[in-house]
């Protein structure tokens, strides 16, 4: 009996801020497109950072892309729904109600190629649930790192500031921003205020 080879999985592209997720994505992405492969690129339009319409990059590198409710997942599906389709791109894949993890479960199970990129963990240093199910999911991890801006240590953690002091442990997880809020930082230099 012959198997037949099914090009469907889920990729996960994860890290703390300022590790270069999106310049990841954003690199895919083009290789893709230079192949000729059919690729759909997602944003949740909460994340409208540098820009409403595309994937951008802290570096300044946009990306044309689709832009949906994080909470609308139906509207990923109708996105994709086509035969030709063959790579999903999702940004921010953190912002993303629970329900995306079964989302990328169904494209992959069709023969689909899943991308995502996200943070693996919030400020307190804790899992965000949805990319660590995707990552237990995942044929593919890659799990970058930024530079410490305090020692200049591999970061593997995100710093929130608030009027330039480490943001409090029971804060809101969800703040959209950039260097304003949020700094790279390693291990002993990460910092909660309890």
């Amino acid at each position: 009996m012959y198997r037949t080879y099914n090009p469907g999985w889920i990729e996960v592209i994860c890290g703390c801020m300022f590790a270069g997720k999106t310049e990841e994505l954003i690199k895919r992405i083009r290789v893709y497109e230079y192949a000729k492969k059919n690729v759909v690129a997602i944003k949740p339009t909460i994340d409208n950072r540098y820009s409403d319409t595309m994937i951008a990059s802290h570096a300044g590198n946009f990306c044309k892309c689709i832009c949906v409710d994080p909470h609308d997942l139906a509207s990923i599906e109708k996105y994709v729904d086509d035969r030709k389709v063959e790579i999903i791109i999702i940004e921010e894949v953190q912002f993303f109600d629970e329900g995306i993890v079964e989302v990328c479960e169904k494209l992959a199970n069709a023969k689909k190629r899943v991308i995502v990129a996200g943070l693996d963990t919030d400020f307190r240093g804790e899992p965000f649930k949805v990319t660590a199910s995707l990552m237990a999911r995942a044929e593919f991890i890659t799990k970058l790192s930024a530079v410490c801006s305090i020692c200049g240590a591999p970061a593997t953690k995100t710093q929130r500031l608030i009027n330039g002091k480490p943001a409090k442990y029971n804060d809101p997880i969800i703040l959209v921003g950039a260097s304003e809020c949020y700094e790279a930082r390693c291990r002993n230099c990460h910092q909660i205020i309890k």
